[in-house]
């Protein structure tokens, strides 16, 4: 059975998430939607939804159901897992999700921390920066679906639930897990739901995990996952795994890339390709039919599949995004977009590529879906929050990128080039 039980609010926050608790010497294995059957078995189940930009009513029930499979197969601990940019709508769906596990849990109360210092993401009095630079200023204001234009945690999220939510500052994690329990147990005791907590270095992720070991329920990025298994070691549930937690089958086959994330860091990934790699941009503003985009985009493939990888982005910066939005709406041009990548991910599959990256979290949802992936065995890292993984039944070794994650040359480093 599995000791911890998570929840993602999407696919390349679910293999983040894996990536953090395989490094911790523990086995992961991500399914793909809400279980109807047997869960693997792996000392971590990551459940990978596509939540985050759902109606709010469905990502509710879609998390609860994944909460309901995972407890019935034993999990111990449930982990919420949000991006690391702590973005959503203001209507959700971070709050609601959370609420309604905390009730399923009757846990009363629940941390909330989105930091990652590898990657720039750290909490400080409250607010998310990213880098230098506070999460309203960093470029998500202009994020094409959840736009973030507040860096206050504790405002962003008390906009979104019924509970009452808390500063622990920076002062109190630093003086470590003892210290951090006692502040969080006091704020449950005193009837506030949620507690944003500070966070600036992964010295202080580690505390704060292992402040929450007894927790029913944490909620947050990936970087809080790192002092999770050291808790179950702890407690003597895990043994030592050491690298042994991230073997997958050998690589083979042709390699490819392909993006439909407008992130700057995804940008300036499809950018450093170009002088690298055979790259296609689609011009998805001038060509907006999938069929069409997909038709281009397989027919430049051609001759060009084979050992070093191919990169093929439907990505756009934000001006020509808000063109596409306005032209076609919000939901048709994102929609637009993820039909297309996926089409081409599949055409690609059936020419024989056999190690595929894929840029930006619904991109990742539409390719993962239309692939016919049930689960990914959660292999070694490439960057900070970015690993391998083997896709089941499909036999394709897939890494899905956050819009946000990785280097400049990621797309060549993934491939040893």
């Amino acid at each position: 059975m599995p000791l911890l039980g998570c929840i993602a609010d999407d696919f390349t926050g679910a293999t983040d998430l894996a990536n953090t608790l395989v490094k911790g010497g523990m086995t992961a294995v991500q399914v793909i939607g809400v279980p109807t059957g047997p869960l693997p078995k792996a000392d971590v189940v990551i459940v990978a939804l596509k939540s985050r930009t759902a109606p709010v009513a469905e990502a509710v029930a879609e998390s609860l159901a994944a909460c309901e499979a995972l407890l019935a197969a034993g999990a111990r601990q449930i982990f919420f897992k949000y991006c690391s940019t702590f973005d959503s709508t203001e209507a959700g769906n971070i709050g609601p999700v959370a609420d309604a596990l905390v009730k399923r849990l009757d846990c009363g109360f629940a941390l909330a921390n989105p930091a990652f210092p590898t990657n720039g993401r750290t909490v400080y009095q409250g607010h998310l920066f990213v880098g230098d630079k506070l999460l309203n200023e960093s470029g998500m204001e202009n994020h094409p679906l959840t736009p973030m234009r507040d860096a206050n945690l504790v405002r962003v999220l008390g906009r979104q639930t019924s509970g009452t939510v808390k500063l622990i500052p920076f002062p109190v994690v630093e003086q470590g897990a003892t210290v951090i329990r006692h502040t969080m147990t006091g704020l449950k005791e005193s009837g506030w739901r949620y507690a944003i907590v500070d966070a600036v270095t992964d010295a202080h992720l580690v505390a704060i995990g292992e402040a929450a070991a007894d927790h029913a329920l944490i909620t947050g990025g990936s970087g809080i996952a790192m002092g999770l298994p050291a808790n179950f070691r702890a407690k003597g549930l895990l043994p030592d795994r050491g690298e042994a937690a991230a073997t997958l089958p050998p690589m083979q086959g042709h390699a490819a890339v392909v993006a439909g994330s407008c992130s700057r860091a995804t940008l300036g990934q499809i950018g450093y390709a170009r002088d690298h790699a055979h790259t296609l941009e689609l011009d998805v503003l001038a060509t907006p039919d999938a069929a069409a985009l997909t038709a281009e985009a397989l027919a430049w493939a051609e001759g060009k599949l084979g050992e070093h990888p191919v990169v093929i982005a439907a990505s756009a910066p934000p001006d020509k995004v808000a063109a596409l939005q306005a032209k076609l709406g919000r939901d048709a041009a994102g929609a637009l977009v993820e039909d297309a990548v996926a089409s081409i991910a599949a055409g690609l599959v059936a020419r024989g590529v056999r190690r595929l990256v894929v840029a930006g979290g619904e991109t990742s949802g539409a390719v993962v879906s239309r692939l016919g992936v049930t689960a990914l065995r959660i292999g070694p890292e490439i960057d900070p929050g970015v690993p391998w993984t083997y896709a089941e039944p499909v036999g394709l070794h897939l890494a899905l990128k956050s819009g946000n994650f990785g280097a400049r040359d990621f797309f060549l480093k993934a491939f040893g080039v």
